[in-house]
């Protein structure tokens, strides 16, 4: 194998792929990408014992088409080092060495077997497929991932929750403390499915998709998908169990309603919540007629603060408790100038909207209310 690359076009392309590659593996030959030459495309591969992220990139062939796997530090480190500039590898297919060539200097290793690299998982029968937009499918992972949990013990709400109806596409993020769900109502089937995307490759496509541009098509079993970009190709197996009834735990009698400035309100949380317990993490949001007063204490430290932000609001005097760090997480996450939350008391969940949906979206976050002492 001989061929002639682009040393920033490969980098670009090892370093997106090389998230994959877990520390805790089972096998050595996945600290390796697979590199296989056809013509003078080259694909790059990187994987783990649950998912698989592949790459194309052109390049000039000067020998035979032919695969390897070369561990991925050994590729990496030095490409980080080097200034834009073509690169020549060569690859002895009975040794394996690998001599690369740069402007005034190489560097050589050896490589592993190509066979030795684990095959992918093909799709079952009963595939289903889908085709939905860059920007959409980065919207609905990039809305909901951050209210998923680090639960060992329920691995199902680790992962975002994909439910595909003939009304729409929802993602559901929830670790039962917050819940978000978003809805794009342009993806739609005839039928009903579901799935749950893990974490790690939720997080991978997040990096991708603002890369990409046009469709996106997502191929998929009872057990795994194809998720088939643009430059990328990503395999993922999917968390298995149940994913809890999220619609039975929105509240939808709500008779307070405020609508406030969404930067208003999280400044304000950012700023009060410096005085909270750090146990605990408790704030005490009171609503009136035309305010809401944010306060926080700290007992132990005989700290506290309390601020008064205006507001629009309908609906009796109350009083209630929320982890501050969660509802500034949701607040971060709403792309939206205002933002309207509905209470009904406050031993029941708050549903945080944003006062306006783009185009075929729909948004909604739950939390959770804690306990008041007073």
């Amino acid at each position: 194998m001989k061929f002639v690359v682009s040393s920033s076009n490969l980098l670009n392309h090892s370093q997106a792929i090389s998230r994959v590659i877990n520390s805790k593996k089972t096998l050595s030959i996945l600290d390796c990408f697979l590199l296989e030459l056809k013509g003078n495309a080259l694909s790059l591969t990187a994987a783990d014992n649950e998912s698989r992220l592949q790459t194309t990139i052109d390049v000039s062939n000067e020998g035979s088409d032919g695969s390897v796997a070369i561990n991925a530090k050994n590729l990496l480190d030095p490409l980080r080092e080097l200034p834009d500039q073509p690169l020549t590898f060569e690859i002895n297919d009975d040794t394996l060495e690998v001599n690369i060539f740069y402007h005034n200097g190489k560097y050589n290793f050896i490589g592993l077997k190509s066979e030795e690299y684990p095959e992918p998982k093909q799709l079952s029968d009963n595939v289903m497929t889908f085709r939905i937009n860059a920007q959409d499918l980065f919207n609905g992972i990039n809305r909901t991932i951050f209210a998923t949990a680090d639960d060992e013990l329920r691995p199902v709400m680790n992962g975002i929750f994909f439910d595909l109806t003939p009304e729409g596409l929802t993602f559901v993020g929830s670790d039962g403390h917050k819940l978000v769900r978003f809805i794009n109502k342009a993806v739609k089937s005839e039928g009903r499915s579901s799935f749950i995307l893990s974490k790690k490759p939720a997080n991978l496509l997040r990096a991708l998709l603002p890369r990409e541009t046009g469709e996106i098509e997502i191929r998929f079993d009872e057990d795994q998908a194809y998720v088939v970009m643009q430059d990328y190709t990503m395999l993922c197996r999917f968390t298995e169990g149940r994913y809890p009834n999220y619609n039975s735990v929105i509240p939808k009698n709500n008779p307070n309603s405020v609508t406030i400035d969404r930067l208003s309100l999280l400044n304000a949380l950012k700023r009060v919540a410096v005085f909270t317990n750090p146990a605990i993490g408790l704030i005490k949001m009171q609503f009136s007629e035309d305010s809401i007063v944010v306060s926080a204490q700290d007992i132990d430290f005989l700290t506290s603060a309390e601020e008064t932000i205006p507001c629009t609001y309908h609906g009796n005097v109350l009083n209630i408790g929320f982890k501050a760090l969660f509802l500034i997480d949701i607040l971060n996450n709403i792309p939206s100038a205002d933002v309207r939350i509905e209470l009904s008391d406050p031993s029941r969940a708050g549903v945080v909207f944003p006062a306006e949906n783009e185009e075929n979206e729909d948004m909604l976050a739950l939390l959770m209310p804690m306990m008041l002492n007073d």
